[in-house]
Parts: structure tokens; sequence; C-alpha cells
């Protein structure tokens, strides 16, 4: 990796939650005058190598020794340079009043995490994978590559795509063990061959732009979300790929999960709504939340295919149900600036991140009691953009700005967990 690429990249990203996915490039052209004083050369000379000086005024600010670990993942310096940046950093972007704190709510259940290092500084992951061989797999969205960790030996291995600066930003694995994911910059989809290393890629027809998200459902239909207010739909066995427009303009289509009987469901994130797709003709369905701010960024669904969403703007969880369209809502722990985000199902128990508390947590709801537990995250997460859970009932997730991925075991199933 050449030196100071993409320092300090993920901080602005790890506390703001950006929902930009555009080329990191397009982040240089942002003017930002930086406070005069010893440090401020070598932190504009080199931040600016690969972003705008705004992703570093605009964060939370951190500690002095919160922001080495920070820049520490994205690029390896000399003691003097770091300590320099460093100093620099802690006296002029400090932790600002009034950040939130994440709130530890003791319960039965036990988690233990296992976080690991992504082998190139700054590759930034994004998204996670629960493959069935046990492996975890991760979107290195600023390396157009593909990251692969065995969590029982730790060996690791990247896979370089085939276009640079894809975005790599979703991913899933299909029936054969083919890892498939999103190159949002390029309007690809792409497919990687582990056993080979081949990457095929599959362009995204016009009107439909940035694939962001994509789900299987159980006839092997690839569908996906796009931050052009599309939803679209890739046979694997022919290559063909068909693309819908919501009913509303100015959407933002988000996470999205099939449901048992094979209906994609969605979230949209530019709007207070969640939808549904027709797999068969790709007519799309749209359900308002009762709350115009509401802004549902991820999904899960329990086995009575009731929809789960992180209301990440408004900082609560909520409940849609399909058949009667009845909302619940409940705010989360770390209260309403919390940004919940991340958030997956293990049985009829509902687990999300707060991405937003200084340190993320990981949180687990049972509908049953409607009672919260809350763990810190080691590393402090710094943004778990996604997670999803492993064969054996734990939770696999990506820290982005922390450049890791984490696994969380789950304990204590009399509790419900599994």
């Amino acid at each position: 990796m050449r030196k100071g690429t993409l320092v300090l990249l993920a901080v602005a990203a790890a506390f703001m939650g950006s929902v930009l996915s555009t080329d990191v490039q397009g982040q240089r052209g942002q003017q930002v005058q930086l406070p005069d004083g010893p440090g401020k050369d070598q932190v504009a000379k080199t931040c600016t190598m690969c972003h705008g000086l705004n992703m570093i005024t605009n964060s939370y600010g951190f500690t002095r020794e919160e922001w080495p670990t920070l820049f520490g993942s994205m690029v390896a310096l000399p003691k003097d340079q770091a300590d320099a940046i460093a100093d620099y950093l802690a006296t002029n972007f400090p932790e600002k009043p009034g950040t939130p704190k994440a709130v530890v709510i003791p319960g039965p259940v036990q988690v233990t995490f296992k976080e690991w290092m992504a082998p190139t500084l700054g590759s930034r992951p994004h998204d996670p994978l629960a493959a069935r061989d046990g492996s975890i797999w991760w979107t290195e969205q600023f390396r157009s590559h593909l990251g692969r960790v065995d969590p029982k030996t730790g060996a690791m291995k990247e896979f370089a795509l085939d276009t640079p600066r894809s975005g790599p930003h979703g991913l899933v694995e299909d029936k054969d063990g083919n890892i498939w994911y999103t190159g949002i910059n390029v309007h690809e989809m792409g497919k990687l061959d582990p056993k080979t290393g081949v990457v095929t890629e599959y362009k995204v027809p016009e009107p439909g732009k940035n694939p962001h998200t994509p789900i299987f459902d159980q006839k092997g239909m690839l569908f996906f979300t796009m931050q052009s207010g599309h939803v679209g739909r890739l046979n694997p066995a022919t290559g063909e790929i068909k693309v819908a427009k919501t009913p509303s303009d100015n959407t933002y289509p988000y996470g999205i999960q099939v449901n048992s009987k094979g209906v994609p469901w969605y979230v949209d994130f530019r709007g207070n709504r969640v939808g549904s797709v027709d797999p068969v003709t790709l007519e799309i369905k749209e359900y308002t939340l009762p709350a115009p701010d509401a802004r549902p960024r991820r999904i899960a669904l329990t086995p009575d295919d009731v929809v789960w969403y992180a209301d990440y703007a408004r900082g609560y969880l909520g409940r849609f149900d399909p058949k009667t369209s009845q909302v619940k809502e409940w705010l989360s722990p770390s209260g309403k600036e919390s940004k919940p985000y991340g958030i997956v199902t293990i049985g009829n128990i509902v687990w999300y991140s707060e991405s937003g508390v200084k340190p993320n947590t990981l949180v687990r709801f049972d509908p049953k009691t409607e009672k919260f537990q809350t763990w810190i995250i080691p590393s402090a997460g710094h943004v778990v953009r996604n997670m999803m859970t492993t064969r054996d009932g734990n939770i696999v997730m990506a820290e982005s700005g922390i450049n890791k991925v984490a696994l969380a075991e789950i304990r204590n199933p009399s509790a419900g967990t599994r």
C-alpha cells in the first residue's frame, strides 16, 4: 500500500454514518481550512491524497489515545509522523461535548467477540458474509478486493476483482460457493469463484445504477437494491438483469431480505417506507411507516415473516407486520442518536448494532419480553454497517472504520438465543 493512502478516511464515515458510496476520489475537491498549529501541514498533505478534509472536521472528534488507533488502521506511518498527526488532531478535533455514549444493559445471555484486522490497511470492510464452510468474507470497498478469514486458524486471503475502484459493497454466497457482490461505483454485479479466483462481471442496465445489497431467493435468483431508486433481479443461469423503479420518486432502497414465501422485502433509507417486490413481475408495493422522519437502513425477518428494521435517523428498532400493516417501535437503549444500523434475527430474537455511540454496541431484543441486553464491541465497532448470522447461530460483523471483521459468539441457549 502506498504511503499516505486512505489516512483517516474511515473516521468520518465511522461517526457520521455516511450514505455516500461514491468513489473516494470524489472527496478530494472539497476545501476545508484547517486550524493553524504544529502538524497542520502533515495532516493536510497526507489526508488530502485520498479525501476531503471535511471528513475530519465533520467527525465527532476523538481523544489523543483514539486518533492513532483510527488512522493506524488506515496506513502505517513512522512514529514521529504518527505522533505529530495525533497531537494535532487531538488538539484541534477532540471529542465533542455531547457525543452519544453507549448504554450497557446486563442480561442472561453471554457473548464473546473475536476480531481480525484486514490484511491491507485502509481497505474498509463494508459488508460481511458468513459462508457455509464456516469462513467469514467481507467486501474491501476502497480496494476492489474481497477478503476471507478462517475463524479457526486466523488464516486470511484477499481476492482481487477485475475492475479497479469498483467499490464492492454487499456480498452473498450462492449454492455452489461462489461469492456475488455489488460493484456500487461502476454499476455492475460481480461473481467470484473462490477456487479459481475468476471474476465474472454483469453490467446493470439503465436506468438502474449503484447496486447496493444483494440477496438470493429460494430459487437461486439474485435480487439487489440500488441507490437510484430501483430494485434489480439477476438470473445467474443466463446473466439477464432486469430492474424496476420504486413507485415513489427519490427513494433509496437499502437493506433487503427474502421471506419464507420467496418475496423480497427492502427498506427505503430516503423515506419512511418499506417495500415488497413481486419475484416474478418485479412489481413493487410500498408501505408507509407512521413516523414521517423514519429512515430505516437495514432489515431483518423473523420466521413468521414479520419485518424488523433499524431506524437509523430516529434511534428506534421497528416492527412491521405485513399481514396487518401494524407498526410498533422501541427506542434503542442508547437513545435517539444511537443510529441503529446492521440488524439480524436468530429465531425470534432480534440483534442489531448501535453505530452512533462511543463505543458501538451489539444489542439483543426479545420481542416476547420486550427486553434489551447490550454489549460493548471490543474495538469500539466504528460503524457496523451490516451483520449476518452463521449456520451455528453466531453473528459476523464488519467494522468499517477500524478495518476489522468480527465474530460474536453467543452462549446460553436457554435464554432464547438459538
